[in-house]
Formats: C-alpha cells, sequence, structure tokens
C-alpha cells in the first residue's frame, strides 16, 4: 500500500467554504481510479501546535505505485491540482507531498 499525505497552507483569504469545496471535489475522484483505496482530509486540531503554517491536509492510500500514477495523471486531479495550487501561499511551495 501507498499513502500518500499532501499538507497545505492556504492563503489567508480562502475561505473555509472554498477549502471544503476543494476537498469535497477531491473525494468525489474516489471510485475513478482503480486502485485508490481511501480519501481522508481535514484541518489540524492537533494539540502540540506544529503545523507550520500548513493547516490543512488530506492522504489518499493506494493499493501500489501505479495507482498512484493513474491518479496523478487522472484528469480531474490535475485540474483540482491546479486549483489547489492557486489556493496555496506561493502556489507549489504551499504544498508539501510525503508519499
Amino acid at each position: 500500500m501507498i499513502r500518500h499525505i499532501v499538507l497545505l497552507r492556504f492563503r489567508s483569504e480562502v475561505t473555509g467554504d472554498q477549502i471544503d469545496d476543494l476537498f469535497a471535489e477531491l473525494h468525489q475522484i474516489r471510485g475513478k481510479v482503480p486502485g485508490l483505496l481511501d480519501i481522508t482530509s481535514g484541518r489540524s486540531e492537533s494539540p502540540e501546535q506544529m503545523e507550520r503554517g500548513y493547516m490543512h491536509g488530506f492522504v489518499v492510500d493506494f493499493a501500489d505505485w501505479t495507482a498512484l500514477q493513474a491518479y496523478q495523471d487522472h484528469p480531474e486531479h490535475q485540474a483540482l491540482g491546479a486549483r489547489l495550487t492557486a489556493a496555496s501561499v506561493g502556489g507549489k511551495e504551499g504544498i508539501l507531498c510525503f508519499d
């Protein structure tokens, strides 16, 4: 299994409703990519408060690297990725990925 972790620093003018809409769009890809097992998303509520500005994130579990690549190549992921980049501080600088 491959766990794809994405942390986001949204620009200050991005509203909670807009973030909710982005995450709802993310969840809509479920069932469209073979090998995509699960998606979770949300805002950090950590009592440690060590987020360093990365207050939102999501985790997508895949059966294998081939499934992750299919997700990366999927047109809905590409479109959402562009919107997430536009909503993040400094574009891609405001996004941290870890697999």
